[in-house]
This record gives C-alpha cells, structure tokens and sequence, in this order.
C-alpha cells in the first residue's frame, strides 16, 4: 500500500479501534480543570449573593439600604463584570491565560472584604463592583483557558467543571444565607478565593499562548504536562504550532470583525443573548423575593437551598450526556424545557392575580417549576455557551473576541437584572415570566437554523469549518491492517 501526499501537507494519522475512541480523563487535565473551575465557584457565589444577603440588609440596623439602593447592589456586579470581560480580551493574548486567572484572586477578596467590613452602602456597592470586574475578567479567561488545554475527547465533560462547580458556589451561598447575615455571608465569600489561588499555581499555561510567543519549549513541556508523561505529542504540537503560524500576525478590531470571522462571532453573541434573555440572574439574583412574591407555602430560603440544589445536580447530569449526545440536542432540550416551565410559572401568576382564583394548594407549583426550569438551564443553555465560545473562535482572534463576547453576556445580564423590578412593573409577573418564555422559544430556532455541533472535534477542525479554510491538517481515522510495503514497491 502506498500513500502519496504533498510536501507541504501534514497528516495526523489515527488508527480507529476501542482502545483510542475511549475518553482521556488524565489526572493532570482534571487537576486543570478543577483549579479553574474554583474561579467560577467565586462567580457563582458573586451571582447568588444578593438572593438572601438583600433580605437581611434591608433589616439591618447597621447599614441603611433603600429599595432602590438594592436593585443596584444586585445591578452593579454584571454592569462591573461587562468592564471585566472588555479587559480580560488583552489581558489573556499579553499576559497569558493562566496569569490573568491568577490575578482575578486579590480583588476578588478584597471586594467581598469591602462589603463584610462595609457600615455605608458605598462600600458595599465598590466591593459588588470589584467583585464585578474579577467576574468579567474570569468568565472570558475560564472557557479560553480549558479549550486550548483539555483534549477534544473530554472537552465537553471537563469543560463543564466551572458551570458545576459554580453551581456549587451559588448553593453554598444559599444554605449559607438561611443562617448568616449579609455581612457574614461576604467573609465566607472572601475566603473562596484562598484556595483558587493556591490550586492555579500547581497548573501551567496553555500550550498554544507560549506557542503564540515563541516558546516552544515551555510549550511542549506544558503539553506533556496536560497530556501525560507516557504519551506521545509531536502530531498535536506540530497542529498547534502550524495553526500559529498561519495566525500569527496580531488581530486588530477590524480583522475581528471581518467577514471570515463574523460567522463565529454571531454564533458565540446569539448563544450568550439567549442565555441571559432566558432569565437566569433575574432567578438567581431575586430567588428569596420571587418565591415570597409567589405566596409559596414554602418557606422562601428552603426554596432557595432546593434551586441551588437542583441547579447544582443537574449540571452533572450534563456533564455526563455532553459528550455522548453532542452540544445540539442538549441545547434543544434546554430550551424547550425552560419554555414550557416559565409559561407555567407565567400561568400561575396570571390566574392568581388576574383572576383573582385562590392558588393556595397550588403553592408548591413555582417552586416546582423553578426547579425544572433551573435543571433544563444548567443541562445546555447554563454551560454551553461559555464552552462553545472556547471551541469556535479561531485562535487569531480568539482574545479579542471573547472579550466582545463575554462583554455582551454582562450587558444583557446586567439589563436583565437591573430592569427586573422594573419589568414586573410595567407588564405584571406573568407577562415577564411570558416574555422569557417567547426568548427561549425563539432560542430553540436559533440553535437548529444556526448553531454548529463540534463534539469530538480538534480545535483546528472546528477553526476550518467556521472559517471555510480548506482543512491543512486531514485525519485519517479507519485506516487498520497496513502491511509493509514488499521490496520493489
């Protein structure tokens, strides 16, 4: 057998058998994933803080709050994250990823040590946007960082570690609530980053940014690290370093918003605009409020510890379908199953208060729904986004435009919760848990018309596929039984 190729194209030749479709859960690519995902432990308990923390400012005796005051203490970390996500762009591409996730771990305590320690609310709302920026600036690093660090075939499962392990943050923050004041509940947020720090240290930085810099051999180093000392790499340090070199001019504004581009860009936009439209901070952020709002029988930081619960189980349940199912199915799933529970959600407090009919037996109905609704988020849409932003923007531009994209989710998140109250006003709590609704049932069209499925796939492949570059780097993947070729051949 003879395989005839051109000099100047590298093949990566992979033989097809059980032993090489099996998932790579190396240790020291868990270990990365873990170290990372406590920064999102910090974000979740950031996001979930002013659930049960506003109840009890509202009563305090130390510090005096006003309604409107409070809509902005739960405003102000997504306005200051928005910040965080435009800074974190260079940040990633000058410094590397692994340094700007380091240094997210000091301002984080300093913030939550600002709003412990704070007996005026300006110090409450500096330390909500320090928190903010950290926030901003980790949610953009996160997802960069893992993508370019984990395999193709564990990527969905170990990318979703920050979204379960943030899940994790936000219950803690809620049983943790049920007892503490809002002053007790910042000290437990400002010993979260202790232990980030100490993990981010024992990682290395991502391959392909010492590529970026020329520093092959940290690179390689890096890249056994993650892969494992017995394993071979030359085949993916060769793919990542042609991709380099075909990207290797640095991106400018322009070129990221080119037409080769755009493709990626929109996608990553629309999945983050839906995320956020869907509801979620509003649900995280005003938890304790909604269920009192709702009349529930139960009471409202029980409700709370069960959503953080189930918000926090169901992202296992991802983890384990991501990479069986693929990326499309679950997001379908997703959205069909937050449509349906906000249009219940939306029901109840229509026939309750519009048709005045008395829904007291029917007090375990939000929760309920809540509930799946907050399961259906964390299956798909909750994760999804952040991950998929790591897998289909092309290296060249992949700092800047996570830094647009990451921007924009903090935008809408901060309109979602800042114009809650707001919303409720103007159209009544059925037509706002309507209007989520009609966003994540267009959702579901915008991910069947639009979104791509890049299970299993190589960083590279997906880079050629967004970008319509005939592919340099081809697998060969049911190639067996090749046989030396006989003498004369």
């Amino acid at each position: 057998m003879k395989i005839l190729m051109r000099a100047d194209t590298h093949y990566s030749i992979v033989v097809s058998g059980k032993d090489y479709d099996k998932p790579k859960y190396i240790f020291s690519q868990v270990l990365a994933a873990v170290a990372v995902s406590m920064g999102s432990m910090i974000i979740g308990f950031s996001s979930a803080y002013t659930s049960p923390a506003l109840v009890t400012m509202e009563n305090s005796t130390r510090i005096d709050v006003t309604s409107e005051q409070a809509t902005w203490i739960g405003g102000l970390m997504p306005l200051a994250a928005l910040a965080g996500g435009v800074l974190g762009g260079p940040l990633v591409d000058y410094i590397g990823r692994r340094r700007t996730i380091i240094f997210t771990a000091i301002p984080f305590f300093i913030g939550w040590m600002l709003i412990a320690t704070a007996e005026i609310v300006h110090l409450v709302l500096a330390g909500r946007a320090i928190c903010g920026l950290c926030v901003g600036v980790g949610s953009l690093a996160f997802p960069v960082y893992l993508g370019e660090t984990i395999q193709p075939e564990v990527r969905g499962t170990l990318g979703l570690f920050p979204t379960a392990i943030g899940n994790i943050g936000i219950l803690i923050c809620y049983v943790a609530g049920k007892y503490l004041d809002w002053s007790q509940l910042a000290y437990l947020g400002a010993a979260l980053p202790i232990p980030f720090f100490i993990l981010m240290f024992l990682i290395p930085e991502t391959p392909r940014w010492y590529i970026s810099r020329g520093r092959t051999e940290e690179a390689r180093k890096a890249l056994q690290w993650l892969r494992g000392s017995k394993t071979k790499i030359d085949n993916e340090l060769h793919d990542i370093t042609l991709c380099d070199t075909e990207n290797r001019n640095e991106s400018s504004i322009r070129e990221i918003l080119s037409m080769k581009y755009m493709k990626a860009i929109l996608i990553s936009l629309g999945l983050m605009l839906f995320q956020q439209l869907s509801g979620i901070n509003a649900v995280i952020f005003y938890t304790v409020k909604i269920f009192k709002m709702s009349g529930s029988s139960i009471d409202e930081n029980l409700s709370t510890i069960i959503v953080g619960l189930v918000n926090f189980m169901s992202t296992f349940l991802a983890t384990a379908l991501i990479d069986r199912t693929g990326r499309k199915v679950l997001l379908y799933i997703s959205s069909i199953t937050m449509t349906i529970t906000l249009t219940i959600v939306g029901t109840f407090f229509y026939v309750r208060d519009n048709l005045h009919t008395d829904l007291s037996k029917l007090g375990w109905l939000p929760l309920t729904s809540l509930m799946i609704y907050l399961l259906g988020f964390s299956l798909a849409f909750g994760p999804i986004p952040w991950l998929m932003m790591g897998e289909i923007l092309p290296a060249k531009i992949r700092g800047g435009a996570a830094s647009i994209c990451t921007a924009f989710n903090w935008l809408c998140a901060f309109i979602v919760t800042k114009t809650f109250y707001n919303i409720i006003f103007a159209i009544g709590p059925a037509g706002t848990f309507w209007l989520f609704a009609c966003v994540c049932f267009v959702g579901l069209f915008f991910v069947i018309i639009c979104v791509p499925e890049t299970r299993g796939q190589s960083l590279e492949e997906i880079e050629n596929k967004m970008t319509g570059t005939k592919a340099r780097t081809r697998r060969l993947s049911s190639i067996a039984n090749i046989k030396p070729l006989p003498s004369g051949c």
